[in-house]
């Protein structure tokens, strides 16, 4: 270990203790240095002070909230308590590894977190059979890993004797999750164990060796589970054993087998042999991946399941698994929970037990305030005035891969054995030369810092077919060596040199990012440093880059742990197997162009979030327009998902209310079609929801459609309207509509000729005006929805004419405005978000103020901002508004993207929420879902 990590764990040690006595600051940490350093003359001429500082404020300046809990507990008996933790060991040790490594607050929020998962599982210890169905819904690379091994270890505390992980589809990824297991819970290597070489401590082993619980596999790529070895083991109330498997039929099977061969009882009615008096735990990692029946079972008209139906085969047998105990708990762990909740919850079998709906308990994990996901990638929220919050600037747009649907380098859709061609030869994109060059830098960015044993990671994800895989390493290794060549040997004194060209890059890119994440972030381990001090380290970051391609045929692996002390810096080129689960150590760099429209597929795919001390200044995503667009119209679905999630947490909701929130959700592509269970026959509603256009057509004749049913609405509501509306705020402020004229006490029947009569884009299913139109429809004739507030807004445009009213039009910028034209434009953001409160009170708005604050604090790592919000999200502001009463946004925008003159017109609908609200029924054929969601490569 060196002297820096020797020192920051004495440091470590020290501020723990000190943070027990009064709040942590900036002084208490740099005193706590101070006096490490005093410690030896190794301390004090080997370590970088300014640096220890920064990465131990890092580490004790992060916060965390609280999760948020949907149960339903019939048939569940209370049982965690304080007494029952007594003598534990597993856990302690287990918390004790993380303190090497966590700040104190995310570990006291993973022993809560964990605490309340375990409690919603069964007593082991109860009598009589018992099963238990749960889902933890994280982050996508936020740590759920870390969760369901401190879970492991307290249920094997309490009395779980079998403990099965169902550890993804690949044996990268299953050796990864046995690795953790090695280390979080088992204290030792399981290869070395099974082959013989003794049990060396690793992980938690090296606070107490003592404790051994068993492992039937290993962390080999082939140490699944093998009946030849799990012969040596029996079933027993006194013997804990672990697998670590693939979600793979045949090893699954093979699992079935054991299980019934190592059976001690059968049951009376069936006599289908189970375990008795065992209790079983299975984590199922990425839950939402294989585990779901994909086919459709029916029921009969009293809502009864068809006992014959056949599951497909991962799920039936991991069903079957559970079924064969007499006490089973299953955790399904997933960042994309969007699949699990369109599972039937009384779906059953005679055969096979109950379906995998988590039944029992969903939670919604908080995410550290140090965790770069979605929306601080992306980015979400918008300031007081309307302006879009600009996501923090690391996403690069690329448009050289293709020069066409099907042609190019690797174009969006291409067959198998395509042959990646840029400029008439086969070698990389100028863009993706780009991207190698900011690794480069990245890896010498974080050297200069002090980061030198750190791995990097650089992901190439462009196609899912092996053998075009191989064509782009072989292109990436020329690039590569291409480069490190030149800065090896030098290349004269031409201006578009190597070394020019990261110079450049590093001064035009890299300089201002740094500054702008840091004025964003205020994140103390990231440090400015200027061209001086990265030069010395780039030609050596060069040459210390390995190239790995990981797919079924190429054989590399990521030996990550076999390069701790020096750090692996890779190239990771692949497809399917990077898709889920594998996580890229010190991912820096990503090059993506991977299609697909499905929301859990194409977020999953983004490996690039997570947690990144000290360096997301120099991270960087490479993609497209339109998968940028993508993303964060998935961030925006998902963020209203679990502002929902929250909320009926609050209200004491159970997992099949917010299943039916998930299935009605206005956005329709949340998963496969297969998933979905209900074929193509979808509900709709839109309530609590926003719905906004913010893709036009350009086309004249539409573009004065539009124009003439807004001023046909206008004219129809007359002259009784209010003029420069106003509203009172909290601490005296006011939110001000110059120009804009507001209509009250609306009937719905004009909203409707409204939408009889708009055209909106079919590009843009939010906004379809029929389906809108039928919603309203339908939530009129109960009632709701009946009187409605319409305004139509002005901004700083050119004035213009709707009707006999004068306004400005309003301005909106093109979203990709370097896009070659089409027969649409889009835009980011139509609404302002103080729009949707100008129907709101002082006393509502305080209200959704408040509520706001409330779920910022619960989870404030998931937010884009890092400070307390000053005004209410959208989903509280609806949720302030009468359920008869909706809000209608009429916005005519400056024409300068269409043809013609007149203003185009954008609307935007704010629904209030409703726990009546009805549905609309449509389908969607299998020619759109082939062609526009499903994965195109």
């Amino acid at each position: 270990m060196s002297s820096f990590e020797t020192a920051k764990g004495i440091a470590q040690m020290l501020i723990q203790e000190e943070g027990q006595r009064a709040a942590l600051t900036r002084e208490i940490i740099a005193d706590v240095v101070d006096r490490v350093l005093g410690m030896s003359a190794a301390f004090r001429d080997g370590v970088d002070r300014d640096r220890l500082i920064a990465e131990l404020e890092a580490q004790f300046s992060v916060w965390i909230g609280r999760e948020a809990t949907l149960s339903d507990n019939e048939d569940h008996v209370s049982w965690l308590n304080a007494e029952r933790k007594q003598g534990w060991a597993l856990w302690p040790r287990y918390r004790l590894f993380l303190e090497e490594r966590w700040a104190e607050a995310s570990i006291d929020a993973l022993d809560h977190t964990t605490d309340r998962v375990l409690g919603l599982l069964e007593d082991p210890e109860r009598e009589q059979a018992w099963d238990r169905r749960g889902l933890v819904v994280g982050h996508v690379q936020s740590g759920k890993t870390a969760n369901y091994t401190g879970l492991i270890c307290k249920a094997a505390d309490a009395g779980y004797t079998v403990i099965i992980v169902l550890a993804g589809l690949h044996n990268n990824l299953r050796s990864q999750t046995q690795l953790r297991m090695d280390e979080g819970f088992l204290g030792y290597d399981s290869l070395s164990m099974q082959s013989g070489e003794g049990t060396n401590p690793i992980g938690v082993g090296l606070f107490n060796p003592s404790i051994r619980p068993d492992t039937v596999t290993n962390r080999s790529d082939s140490g699944d589970f093998n009946r030849r070895v799990a012969n040596n083991f029996g079933i027993n109330p006194g013997r804990l054993l672990l697998f670590v498997v693939k979600k793979n039929a045949r090893v699954l099977r093979n699992l079935l087998d054991w299980v019934r061969w190592a059976s001690n009882s059968r049951d009376p009615e069936s006599g289908r042999p189970i375990v008795v008096d065992v209790p079983l735990l299975v984590i199922d990692d990425e839950a939402d991946n294989a585990s779901v029946d994909t086919g459709q079972q029916q029921f009969d008209q009293d809502g009864q399941p068809d006992e014959d139906h056949d599951p497909t085969r991962i799920n039936g047998l991991i069903r079957q698994i559970l079924f064969s105990f007499e006490k089973s708990a299953y955790v399904g762990y997933t960042a994309t929970p969007f699949a699990n909740i369109f599972i039937h919850e009384r779906g059953s079998t005679a055969e096979h037990g109950s379906d995998l709906f988590p039944r029992s308990f969903l939670i919604n994990l908080p995410a550290p305030s140090n965790y770069a996901g979605p929306v601080r990638i992306f980015g979400l929220e918008n300031d007081e005035n309307g302006e879009p919050r600009r996501p923090l600037p690391l996403v690069r747009h690329i448009n050289d891969h293709a020069t066409g649907d099907r042609t190019g380098w690797v174009p969006p859709r291409h067959r198998n054995g395509h042959q990646p061609i840029f400029d008439g030869l086969p070698q990389v994109p100028r863009s993706l030369s780009d991207a190698i060059q900011s690794f480069v830098l990245s890896i010498a960015a974080r050297r200069a810092r002090g980061q030198t044993s750190q791995h990097n990671s650089m992901l190439i994800h462009v196609t899912r077919f092996t053998n075009v895989q191989a064509e782009v390493r072989r292109q990436v290794e020329e690039e590569l060596q291409r480069i490190s060549r030149r800065l090896r040997l030098g290349e004269g004194a031409g201006t578009d040199t190597v070394h020019s060209c990261l110079r450049r890059l590093w001064e035009e890119d890299y300089v201002p990012t740094t500054a702008a994440v840091l004025d964003e972030t205020g994140d103390p381990s990231i440090s400015a440093v200027s061209w001086e001090y990265i030069e010395p380290h780039v030609t050596a970051a060069a040459e210390d880059i390995r190239i790995k391609e990981i797919n079924g045929t190429s054989g590399d692996v990521l030996e990550y742990e076999n390069n701790r002390e020096t750090g692996l810096n890779a190239i990771v080129i692949g497809g399917d197997k990077l898709s889920r689960g594998l996580t890229l150590e010190g991912l820096t760099v990503s090059y993506f162009l991977r299609a697909s429209r499905m929301y859990d597929t194409l977020m999953q795919m983004g490996r690039w979030f997570g947690y990144r001390p000290g360096f997301l200044d120099l991270c960087r995503l490479y993609t497209t327009h339109d998968l940028h667009d993508w993303f964060e119209h998935i961030t925006l679905a998902s963020e209203e998902l679990r502002q929902e999630f929250d909320h009926m947490a609050a209200a004491g909701g159970t997992p099949r209310d917010y299943g039916l929130k998930v299935q009605t959700h206005p956005a329709l592509m949340v998963t496969s079609r297969v998933k979905m269970r209900n074929g193509m026959d979808m509900q709709l509603s839109y309530a609590g929801s926003i719905s906004e256009t913010t893709v036009f057509h350009r086309v004249a004749e539409i573009v004065r459609r539009n124009f003439e049913a807004a001023e046909q609405l206008v004219q129809r509501l007359g002259t009784d309207h209010e003029s420069n509306a106003s509203q009172d705020r909290p601490g005296g402020r006011a939110h001000r509509w110059r120009g804009s004229l507001v209509w009250s006490d609306v009937p719905h029947e004009e909203i409707l000729a409204f939408l009889d009569a708009v055209v909106t884009h079919p590009d843009a299913p939010r906004a379809n005006a029929g389906f809108l139109r039928e919603f309203i429809d339908v939530e009129a004739r109960v009632g709701e929805l009946t009187n409605w507030t319409v305004a139509l807004l002005s901004g700083e445009g050119r004035e213009t004419r709707l009707g006999r009213h004068t306004v400005s039009m309003v301005q909106r910028g093109v979203k990709n405005p370097e896009d070659p034209p089409d027969d649409r434009y889009v835009i980011r953001r139509l609404l302002a978000p103080r729009d949707e409160g100008l129907d709101i009170g002082t006393e509502a708005y305080q209200a959704a103020l408040d509520e706001t604050v409330r779920e910022w604090q619960v989870d404030p790592g998931r937010y884009r901002r890092q400070s307390q919000p000053s005004t209410p999200s959208g989903p509280s502001l609806r949720r302030q508004r009468p359920s008869q009463r909706g809000l209608l946004l009429l916005y005519p925008l400056e024409p300068e993207h269409v043809e013609g003159q007149l203003p185009v017109v954008g609307f935007g609908i704010s629904f209030p929420t409703s726990q009546n609200a009805g549905t609309v029924r449509y389908r969607v054929n299998n020619v759109y879902w082939q062609q526009e969601v499903e994965d195109v490569t």
